[in-house]
């Protein structure tokens, strides 16, 4: 019993030992099966690799666009340098012997597989491999592809960006490995527009498919997907035809009206910008009556102001630039405000009820000050910088916000209701309003109405001064800035009605959006010019125009 015991242990290790010999035998053949296919892979990739470098090498376009879709291909870890030196007229070849080489700046020659330097023997003998439109289209599409796997997400999302642009078919396979291998949710929106560009162009590609790329085309809902589309529906067939000519339809009709939405706001920002420059004239004019022609020099003078305070920043105090124009408002109320009061003291205090000699002492004035502004700082433009948090801009909807032009519209209304609230809450501003509605009633009731006059001059003076500040960072600074605005500023006082800011308030917006929509339709010149035919039959039908002031002198 014991020795059939025995003899069965036996057999079964002598079964166990014959099944581990043949797992160890298949596991060696699996390996060096593998090792055998690695090792023709990186053959046959070696000889691609040096196809590709062949066809670069042949000085043919079709062979050099051919060349690069094979050594993207290759997937050789050198490509990306091969093909940046292809771009940049780098890649250079013997036509003798048919070898291509990388050049640098320095005139030194790197292999292109290795990337090691290597000695050219006649380096003068060497050409540059050239290029064509459809070499740089098929250029630009390879690098998109290779960059599709990069690290850096901007890179991946460029990349994405420009095989959307040049919709290459041959990037299709890179596009889904990358889709498949992307995390970050905005750069895998772009790669799935980018095939959808391709696809929803394919004639080959099932129509369910072409159907869907050509709702993502339609989601993106931008130009250059109406572009693609349009194109699509000019050469497609059925359902794919109908469903690109709804969508290039959709797209096109929500950037319409995308773009009136634009350019109202451009219009607030002229609006604002018109509304910095009136709403000074609106008090001198109001309040005294006097056409001040130069009123517009006050606009300069603070811009002007502004580049001086940066100028200073720059040379004195270089940290404090981006709060250069928190400074500079400021400064530039009180000069071109001290300015006003001497000039309504030594000028217009005397020519009060003579209007035509108002205008032509001012428009003189205007003249002397330009021409002091170009002594002074000659008469070529200023540069005045814009601070960090006024720089760039950002999108809403359809819509791009420019931060500079948002911070000034911003600053114009902080302007017009602060100045609502010295008129209306200060002894000040109540001792204007009383000399506004009724001159000799006030000064019956003891008002300094010659005071009044001066300060309130000023007030007008360094309001606009303050309008130059942030003019500065739209505009030109010359010493023709004011003249640019002063006749806009009289249409806006007029409409709105004389003397009353919430009027002038609602003219230079109204005035500012208009003239905006306007110009796409009917451009520019012809645009102010029908504002201004408006704004004349408006006053024939309303002289006081939107808002009339109300009192016993004014409605005498």
């Amino acid at each position: 019993m014991l020795e059939k015991v025995n003899k069965r242990e036996a057999r079964n290790r002598e079964g166990i030992s014959v099944r581990a010999r043949r797992i160890v035998l298949q596991l060696a053949f699996a390996l060096f099966a593998a090792t055998l296919l690695a090792s023709f892979a990186s053959s046959a990739r070696a000889d691609a690799f040096d196809d590709a470098m062949a066809g670069f090498a042949t000085d043919k376009f079709p062979e050099i666009e051919q060349a690069i879709g094979d050594l993207v291909a290759t997937g050789a870890p050198s490509a990306p340098a091969i093909l940046d030196a292809l771009a940049g007229n780098r890649l250079m070849f013997d036509p003798d012997e048919g070898k291509v080489y990388i050049a640098n700046d320095n005139d030194e020659y790197f292999d292109p597989r290795t990337g090691e330097k290597v000695a050219v023997e006649s380096p003068d003998d060497l050409k540059k491999v050239r290029l064509n439109n459809a070499v740089r289209a098929a250029l630009q599409a390879a690098q998109g592809a290779m960059s599709l796997m990069a690290p850096d997400p901007a890179r991946r999302l460029s990349s994405a960006n420009e095989i959307f642009k040049s919709r290459d078919p041959a990037a299709l396979p890179q596009l889904d490995a990358a889709i498949a291998a992307e995390k970050s949710p905005g750069v895998k929106r772009a790669l799935g527009e980018a095939r959808a560009a391709i696809v929803a162009g394919d004639s080959a590609t099932p129509e369910a498919e072409r159907l869907a790329a050509v709702e993502t085309l339609k989601s993106r809902g931008d130009q250059d997907s109406a572009g693609i589309l349009t194109n699509i529906a000019s050469s497609a067939t059925g359902r794919v035809k109908a469903a690109a000519s709804a969508a290039s339809g959709a797209i096109q009709a929500r950037l319409a009206l995308w773009s009136n939405v634009q350019n109202v706001f451009y219009g607030l920002s002229l609006g604002s910008v018109l509304l910095l420059a009136a709403i000074g004239l609106a008090i001198t004019f109001g309040v005294m009556g006097v056409i001040n022609m130069a009123h517009g020099e006050m606009v300069m003078l603070g811009a002007y102001v502004t580049f001086a305070t940066q100028q200073a920043i720059r040379a004195w105090a270089p940290g404090l630039f981006d709060y250069s124009l928190l400074i500079a408002v400021p400064l530039a109320f009180v000069a071109t405000g001290l300015v006003g009061v001497a000039i309504e003291r030594s000028i217009i205090r005397f020519l009060y009820g003579r209007p035509l000699e108002t205008l032509l002492a001012t428009f003189g004035l205007s003249l002397l000050l330009q021409q002091a502004v170009r002594t002074a700082f000659g008469a070529n433009n200023r540069e005045v910088g814009a601070p960090a948090f006024m720089a760039g801009s950002f999108d809403f909807g359809g819509v791009a916000i420019t931060s500079g032009r948002l911070w000034i519209i911003v600053f114009a209304l902080a302007v017009f209701f602060a100045l609502q609230l010295v008129l209306r809450a200060t002894p000040f501003g109540l001792r204007v309003r009383a000399v506004t509605q009724n001159r000799r009633m006030a000064s019956a009731m003891g008002i300094d109405t010659n005071r009044v006059d001066a300060l309130a001059f000023g007030l007008g003076s360094g309001i606009a001064g303050m309008a130059g500040v942030a003019l500065s960072q739209i505009d030109n600074v010359s010493p023709n800035l004011g003249q640019s605005y002063i006749i806009d500023s009289f249409l806006v006082v007029v409409f709105g009605g004389v003397g009353n800011l919430w009027g002038t308030l609602v003219a230079a917006l109204t005035l500012g959006i208009a003239n905006k929509l306007l110009e796409p339709l009917i451009g520019a010149v012809l645009g102010k010019i029908a504002m201004l035919v408006f704004i004349i039959l408006f006053i024939q039908k309303r002289p006081r125009g939107l808002f009339a002031l109300k009192g016993r002198a004014v409605e005498a």
